[in-house]
């Protein structure tokens, strides 16, 4: 059961990945429009919006007027959905702000303001969950496990649970382990055991599924921070 407050939350994520949605695909229509005219765009949202209006404003590029005015259409669109998403935004860094618990997640690595507030609004009760595996798993982050007797087989990665909350944690692990990747290459003595874990991993493992072991375990630092309701405590430095 979800309050009203929950829900309310949900709804402005909802919202706002709609939104990225739908400016995505008005910045690949954009691409794919000019490159039909000779006028291909780099890789990447910020390189096309950079580039587009560039191009739309020189008199020089052969374009015709018709296409011209539809991709500055587009391209106000794409402006127009950016505010929308920023204050949005906005909205979502007011609450982390003033939520007890979002605040207090959000001192955990990999968790920032859309993580918190969309941990808070789809989980509604916290101790409903015995352990942190038991939310792992909720959250679609465990291996499937077909085991008998005195053998043991974990398969791959379940994906049954959120697919919103899972993607926002699997990003967040995703910039946690590159800054555990450059800490240890450069400074091991300055990287946590849980640096290194992950390093290792993505060593023997390769980087994808290290990132999914680190969204594993952050979500299992997230239960802990949550059910005993205590702040998150950095692992001490201790020299490679």
């Amino acid at each position: 059961m979800k309050t009203a407050e929950q829900q309310a939350i949900q709804t402005l994520h909802r919202v706002r990945t709609q939104w990225q949605a739908t400016r995505t695909a008005r910045i690949n229509v954009m691409r794919g429009v000019l490159r039909e005219f000779g006028l291909p765009i780099g890789v990447g949202a910020r390189t096309a919006l950079a580039r587009i209006p560039v191009l739309l404003e020189d008199a020089a590029v052969e374009l015709p007027g018709l296409v011209r005015h539809a991709v500055w259409l587009l391209l106000e669109e794409v402006r127009a959905l950016d505010a929308r998403i920023a204050a949005i935004d906005h909205e979502l860094a007011t609450i982390a702000r003033e939520h007890p618990v979002a605040l207090r997640l959000q001192q955990v690595p990999g968790v920032g303001v859309l993580t918190s507030t969309a941990l808070v609004a789809s989980v509604g009760h916290i101790h409903a969950f015995r352990r942190g595996r038991q939310f792992a798993s909720w959250l679609g982050l465990t291996p499937r496990e077909s085991s008998t007797g005195g053998r043991r087989y974990l398969g791959g990665i379940s994906k049954r649970g959120d697919v919103y909350l899972r993607c926002l944690l699997t990003h967040g692990a995703r910039a946690v382990l590159l800054t555990a990747q450059r800490t240890v290459g450069r400074t091991p003595q300055r990287a946590t055991a849980f640096q290194r874990r992950a390093a290792s991993v993505a060593v023997r493992r390769g980087h994808n599924k290290a990132a999914i072991a680190v969204a594993n375990k952050l979500a299992r630092m997230i239960w802990a921070v949550w059910h005993h309701d205590v702040d998150f405590r950095v692992e001490s430095r201790v020299a490679a």
